[in-house]
């Protein structure tokens, strides 16, 4: 019984975790404030409220696949992929400041989210559907990350 808490809190909380852990990385080279940025953008304070409403969006939805017994080692893998695409964006963006790289990098992570939507949605459809905000930001986040290469 305990082993079961420990995995569902887990699975709930471990996106947000690693979300939190990387913003305190890189908040020492943010520089979204100087950058020259494409019409839409929002304020930076934006930003962490949007990824942690999408981190618990994350975990929610696979604490919710696992807990109806599902197990499909294609759509796990998957899902820590595109979780390790979203963490790593960050670094390569903010502390490397590799903006051209995380245009493809962004291009692979919807990718990635696009994949793994239709594996949700395959076994689990209530999983997909708390991932779509996720797949509509990431689709905004790829306009932004476009915008301020060719704006820099």
């Amino acid at each position: 019984m305990k082993n079961t808490v420990i995995k569902n809190i887990f699975y709930l909380f471990f996106p947000l975790l690693c979300g939190s852990l990387i913003g305190l990385l890189i908040s020492g080279s943010m520089d979204y404030g100087i950058l020259n940025k494409p019409l839409l953008s929002p304020p930076g304070f934006i930003f962490p409220i949007v990824w942690s409403i999408l981190y618990i969006l994350m975990g929610i939805s696979y604490y919710l696949y696992k807990n109806n017994g599902n197990n499909n080692i294609n759509l796990i893998k998957t899902y820590y992929l595109q979780l390790f695409f979203n963490l790593a964006w960050s670094i390569f963006f903010f502390i490397l400041k590799w903006r051209l790289f995380t245009i493809f990098w962004t291009i692979a992570l919807l990718i990635l989210v696009i994949y793994l939507l239709y594996l949700f949605y395959q076994e689990y459809k209530i999983s997909a559907y708390l991932n779509i905000p996720y797949l509509i930001w990431l689709i905004f986040a790829t306009y932004l990350t476009i915008g301020v290469y060719i704006l820099n």
